[in-house]
Order: C-alpha cells, then structure tokens, then sequence
C-alpha cells in the first residue's frame, strides 16, 4: 500500500513550487524597492541637504500611502483577482521607483515634496501584494505545508537584502545613487510581464496535473485564489466590523505591528546607523548588511520548517504556530546588545542575531492564511498588513526624532527591542486558540 501511495506521490506535479517560487521573486523585488531609499540616503541626504528628520519623514513616506491603501487593495483582490491586480501593482511600483531617480534634478522643497510623493505612489501601489501573497498561498498549499510555503515568500524580505544590497551599494558608489532606482525599476517591471505568463489559479493552471490538484484539495487547501466577486462590495464594512471584534485577530494585529517595527528599522534606519554610528563607508554597509539579512532569511525558512514539522507531529495548529513566534522575538532582543560593544563584528553578529530570531518569528502570514473567510481572503490580509506596516510610518520617524535628540541610536536600539517583546507577549497573553474565523450572515 505504501509503494503505490509513493508511485501516486512521485506522479504529482510540483506546480505550486513554481507559483512559491514567483511569490519569492516578487516579495524579493518588492522589498528591494522599498530599501531603494535606504541605501541610496546617506549619499542622497549630502546631495539634497536632507536631515535625520526629513529623512525619517522620507522614509515613512511609502508606510502612510501603504498603509492607507491596505483595505482598498484587499477589496481590489476581492472584486477583480489576484493574478491581474498583482501584476498591475508590480508594474507600477516599478515605474514609481523608476522615476525617483530624477530626483536629484531638484532641490530643496521641491526635492523633498517630489521624493515624498513618488514614496507615496510606491506605497499605494504595492498595497495588494502581501495579501495576495497569503491569498495565493492557502488556494495553492495543503495546511501542512502552508507555514513553510509562508515563511519561504516572507523570508525573501531578507534575501532581498543578500542580493541587492552590496549591488546597490556598488552602484551608489561607482555610478551614483540616482542609478539605484533606475535599474531596480526596470528590473520590476520586465517580472510583471513574466508574472502575468505564469501565475494561475489551481483550478485552470495548465501545467498541474488532477494527482497534485487532488492533493491540494485533500490536504485542505482552498483552490481559489479569489473571493467572491459579487458578495465582496455587499459586505466589506460588515466584514470588516466581524474581524476587528475578534480578539485573536486583534492580538495578532498587534503583534504583527510590533515585529514589523523590526522590519522597518533594518529597511530604513540601519545602513545609516552603520555608517553614521559605527562609521562605515555606504559600500562597506551595503557589505556589512548582507549578513543579518542572510541570517533573517535563513531564520524565516526554518520558522517555517519548525511550525510544519510541529503540526505533522500532532501539535495544535495554535501550538505550531506560536512556538516559533514566540522563540523568534525574544531572541531579537539580542538588538539591544548592541549598545554595549564595540567592535564592528561583534555590532554585526548581534544584529544578525537579531534577524535570524525575527525570521524565525515571522510567521504573521501564514497565520493569516490560518485564520482569513473563505469568501474574504483578500480584505482579511489587507487588515492584517494595515495594522502591521502602520509600524512604517511610526518607525523610521520615531527613530528620527531619538537620533536628533540624543545624537545617538541607543535609544533607538531599545525601542526596537522593546517592541520585539510585546509581539511574543501578543501571542501569549490575548490571541489564544488560532482558527479559521467563520463570518456571520
């Protein structure tokens, strides 16, 4: 019996590796665009006359526009689909970092108002992504195979940073940071057009075969990466006023806003902490910064191991969830140590640490994939990240404020940390049981 159940296993096709594999791409790219700004900052904030507060309100400026467009962008998944709506939002961020590099042909008020608002369009455009991604995640995984499939398109949050950042250090350097924009948009918008060749729902993708199609339905996995069109307009304010009343969910909005803390500091703030606070050079940082984004990345992909394994081992799906989450935080609180060495390695193993505990703990979207209706996948994950990324707009301009009045980052370490622990504290003290939430008629 089990010959034939492995003869059926190795008859399947492995298409939804390939849809991982494109979400992993996208999120790569997506959050390399977003760190864009950080890495050409320190060079950009000598040319234009920027200081830590108007840079902190500059690198918030892509979080409030984010943020804002959350539900909208979920409502967008909901009525028209997730294929079409994320390749529009791919090519359009795109063109939007595209043309910040034309900033430098401004000054003063002018740079920064221009700097602020193509930030701004960035932020609406990549609005739909995250919840897309866990959209298309649950239509296409099994349960036990969901929080590996979530971490693995999370994790290239980190990888982004492996790969793009000593180039887009290299080309600040050799070539000017203006340059950074121009090859990171063009590079984003020739995926879109690969994206709309590849990605589609399970039901009519052409490659899968019925034993993989059968699998996935079987192991629990939803099918459809789309809601229900005509139910979505009807019912999004009654659905949204169903989710923000149950207290798992809002206990896991919260803890996703805290680790998302974490996030928004090493996509903003870092490299200019490594060269303003331990002084090294803008390409050195872009160096120093691939080995705490490897670590994250790294620590993503086995957050994701160890909360599949524990669900086939017969933990509850609460139990194999929070472990890592939990674990993964307070081991981010290794960021504060870094206030007490000195030593350039030793700042960069912390802060590694760091990251690897956070990777580990990032597990908010396949807890969302978790907990998401059926019928409103996309408004569901478009609350969640709404709450998360307000963590963009309160971050980088807190820490700016901490840098002006202290002359510092210590400070600045400590919040990061700080809010680390009240994310694990989230998840052990008010989300309780995690379930699938059913909503009312």
């Amino acid at each position: 019996m089990s010959a034939v159940l492995g003869l059926a296993a190795a008859k399947r096709s492995r298409i939804r590796l390939v849809i991982l594999a494109m979400l992993f791409v996208a999120t790569a790219i997506n959050y390399a665009d977003r760190a864009t700004i950080a890495i050409a900052g320190p060079a950009m904030a000598k040319d234009l006359g920027f200081d830590a507060v108007t840079m902190g309100y500059v690198f918030s400026a892509f979080a409030w526009s984010y943020v804002l467009a959350q539900l909208p962008g979920g409502w967008l998944l909901d009525r028209y689909g997730v294929k079409w709506v994320y390749a529009g939002a791919i090519f359009l961020w795109s063109a939007f970092t595209l043309m910040q590099g034309a900033v430098g042909f401004l000054s003063g008020f002018a740079a920064v108002a221009v700097l602020f608002s193509l930030r701004l369009a960035v932020g609406l455009a990549e609005a739909p992504v995250f919840p897309a991604n866990a959209r298309i995640t649950a239509a296409w995984f099994p349960a036990n195979e969901r929080g590996m499939a979530s971490a693995f398109f999370n994790s290239a949050q980190y990888f982004a940073t492996v790969l793009f950042a000593p180039i887009m250090g290299w080309i600040v350097h050799a070539l000017g940071w203006h340059h950074v924009f121009t090859v990171m948009g063009a590079l984003g918008i020739a995926f879109a057009l690969l994206w709309t060749q590849v990605v589609h729902g399970p039901r009519e993708h052409p490659a899968i075969n019925p034993a993989e199609r059968d699998y996935l339905e079987q192991g629990g996995a939803m099918m459809d990466m789309d809601g229900r069109p005509a139910e979505t307009a009807t019912r999004a304010g009654r659905t949204l006023r169903q989710l923000l009343s149950e207290r798992m969910l809002l206990g896991i909005y919260v803890g996703q806003y805290c680790i998302n803390t974490l996030t928004y500091f090493f996509l903003t703030w870092f490299p200019v902490y490594l060269v303003k606070e331990r002084g090294l050079s803008i390409l050195q940082a872009g160096f120093a910064a691939t080995l705490p984004a490897l670590c994250g990345f790294l620590g993503g992909i086995l957050g994701g191991v160890i909360s599949d394994q524990l669900l086939r081992r017969g933990y509850s799906l609460t139990a194999a969830r929070k472990i890592p989450i939990v674990s993964g935080m307070l081991l981010s609180m290794a960021i504060i140590g870094c206030n007490y060495v000195q030593a350039d390695a030793l700042v960069v193993g912390l802060m590694a640490l760091a990251f690897f505990g956070k990777g580990i703990g990032a597990l908010g979207w396949a807890v969302v994939s978790d907990t998401s209706p059926k019928e409103s996948g996309g408004l569901s994950g478009g609350l969640f990240n709404t709450f998360g990324n307000l963590a963009g707009i309160t971050t980088p301009i807190v820490i700016g404020y901490i840098v002006r009045e202290t002359g510092s980052f210590n400070g600045a370490l400590v919040f990061v940390g700080l809010n680390a622990l009240v994310a694990g504290l989230c998840y052990l003290v008010v989300v309780g049981k995690i379930r699938r939430v059913e909503l009312r008629p």
